[in-house]
């Protein structure tokens, strides 16, 4: 743009320098505007203010060119960097960060919300005897089959624990149907659980089980941490049920449970899942005061 404009006002100047020095003498000169405008006159002052103009216009159209190429630019890193934020972090919460001014540890809402706690059966174990290559496959084949089923329910992965993982629904966006949607991804893991044990047994690999439990409550959402390294998380009793409730799973023999309140609440936002779950009522579950009614959802 710049060497256009350059180009265009030394054209026009040389064009006037060749008018001036034309043959049959130069041109005759005015200082009369009108004179100029309607004659063949010329009037030095406006062909230079022309040559100004020019310039000014190209310097203008240049800055502006400039500028919207630095939008452009600004915006297509951003773009990329949301990109590998939602990488790194749940999409709700990438999108959280990115419309928050500020984000501040120490900071946190009240929500009613349900967790989804997934942990592998032996996995610490059976890492003992796998290549490393071996056991990062396995948690990547484990991750890539089950987070899809937790986000297609509306849940949020907190955390990767290991080899668990933590699932909120209602935390990251405030949920009606937070208990429901968690015992829905719940249902689908157990069947997810079965496809991928026979997936490896049809490949010649060792099988995996895969325990699950689900509580609901009221928790903190909020971000925690110290200086510049800061997290998303839910804290609040309904986590805490959750982790005692997946560990429990070994004392009842089963894969999956949920507490009676839980069960209720989803029932109540819409829930029918499959018939003739087993009912235990008033288990002793290590960590819990009380004692705790449960709902078997898979053996």
């Amino acid at each position: 743009m710049l060497f256009t404009g350059v180009c265009t006002a030394l054209g026009w100047a040389g064009m006037i320098g060749f008018v001036l020095s034309g043959e049959g003498g130069p041109p005759n000169r005015t200082r009369n505007f009108v004179e100029y405008m309607t004659s063949n006159s010329l009037l030095i002052g406006a062909e230079v203010d022309k040559i100004i103009a020019i310039l000014l216009a190209t310097s203008v159209l240049a800055l502006a060119i400039s500028r919207t190429r630095r939008l452009m630019d600004r915006a297509v890193t951003e773009s990329a960097a949301a990109r590998d934020l939602s990488r790194f972090l749940d999409p709700g919460v990438a999108a959280r960060i990115r419309t928050s001014e500020t984000v501040r540890a120490g900071e946190g809402d009240v929500r009613d919300v349900a967790i989804l706690m997934l942990d592998l059966r032996g996995f610490s174990r059976l890492a003992t005897v796998l290549e490393p290559g071996e056991v990062m496959t396995a948690l990547q084949d484990y991750q890539a089959r089950f987070c899809p089923l937790i986000t297609a329910h509306g849940g949020s992965i907190d955390k990767f624990l290991g080899d668990g993982i933590l699932a909120s629904f209602g935390a990251v966006s405030p949920s009606p149907t937070a208990a429901a949607d968690a015992l829905r991804a719940a249902d689908d893991a157990i069947a997810a659980t079965e496809a991928w044990r026979a997936a490896r047994i049809a490949a010649g690999a060792r099988p995996i089980d895969v325990g699950l439990a689900v509580a609901s409550g009221r928790v903190v959402f909020g971000a925690v941490g110290d200086g510049d390294r800061l997290e998303f998380t839910v804290i609040g009793e309904a986590v805490n049920l959750a982790a005692k409730l997946e560990k429990h799973n070994k004392t009842e023999g089963v894969s999956a449970l949920t507490d009676d309140k839980t069960w209720q609440r989803a029932l109540a936002q819409g829930y029918a899942g499959p018939a003739g779950r087993e009912h235990r009522a008033g288990r002793r579950v290590e960590g819990v005061g009380e004692p705790v009614d449960i709902v078997v959802l898979a053996a």
